[in-house]
């Protein structure tokens, strides 16, 4: 919630961008928060990507990739990254990503806490796998 505040409350930043995909009767299924990477030449964060329960597995979550793609490719942007943890809860997620074009790159030890490695998962836009 914290990104969520500061994208809402600071009109004028430009660190966090928050887009919403909703459904026939305009109800939000998900959502997406992503950024530009300071000092970095088109390098991009996925800060968070959620979908409502009742809408996983069913295509929302990879809309949202898609048109995260192209708004960062329309952004200057070449390189998106996604962390995540490596519990079992999150295995799902990894294999999302993978299934997206993002491939892993670095895995950080016990991150989170001992046993909870931080994984990174990295996209060059324009290239498949």
């Amino acid at each position: 919630m914290e990104l969520i505040d500061i994208a809402l409350n600071d009109p004028k930043q430009n660190d966090y961008q928050i887009y919403c995909l909703a459904d026939d009767q305009d109800q939000v299924v998900g959502y997406i928060c992503y950024g530009p990477v300071p000092m970095t030449e088109g390098t991009f964060d996925l800060y968070w990507i959620a979908v409502d329960p009742d809408f996983q597995e069913k295509g929302a979550g990879s809309k949202l990739l898609t048109f995260l793609d192209e708004v960062v490719k329309s952004e200057g942007g070449r390189l998106i990254l996604a962390d995540t943890s490596t519990i079992p809860q999150y295995e799902k997620t990894q294999r999302f990503y993978m299934k997206n074009g993002f491939k892993e790159v670095a895995r950080v030890p016990d991150y989170y806490y001992p046993g909870n490695d931080r994984v990174t998962f990295w996209k060059k836009l324009g290239e498949k796998g």
